[in-house]
């Protein structure tokens, strides 16, 4: 199995579901996405990540949590809320933001059912 898929445990979890479309301004963007994705996985409850990009700056990144515990502790960090900030104000044309309690999941090709 690739390094691109989280390895996540049975369900119950949460997942947090980032879509955006970058704007014009994508200076210093790459590297404060690389530093939070490094900060998520030292939070308490962080279970993975996965993160696609084309190539007209389309992207949707899923961050993995054991609980909404874990969520509400990582929108407060306050490096998290710093980067926010910058994407609000420029790395983003617009964004979607979607947060979802996984109960099953499935895993292929053969389709087994994780949990």
């Amino acid at each position: 199995m690739s390094d691109r898929f989280a390895k996540t445990p049975e369900p119950p979890y949460y997942a947090v579901m980032f879509t955006n479309q970058a704007s014009s301004d994508a200076a210093g963007y790459s590297k404060m996405a690389d530093l939070m994705v490094e900060l998520a996985a030292k939070q308490p409850g962080f279970l993975g990540v996965e993160s696609v990009r084309d190539e007209t700056g389309f992207a949707i990144t899923i961050f993995y949590w054991q609980d909404e515990e874990s969520i509400a502790s990582w929108k407060a960090n306050s490096l998290h809320l710093g980067a926010q900030k910058q994407g609000m104000k420029r790395w983003y044309e617009h964004y979607e933001l979607r947060v979802a309690k996984i109960e099953r999941a499935y895993s292929g090709p053969e389709g087994r059912e994780l949990g």
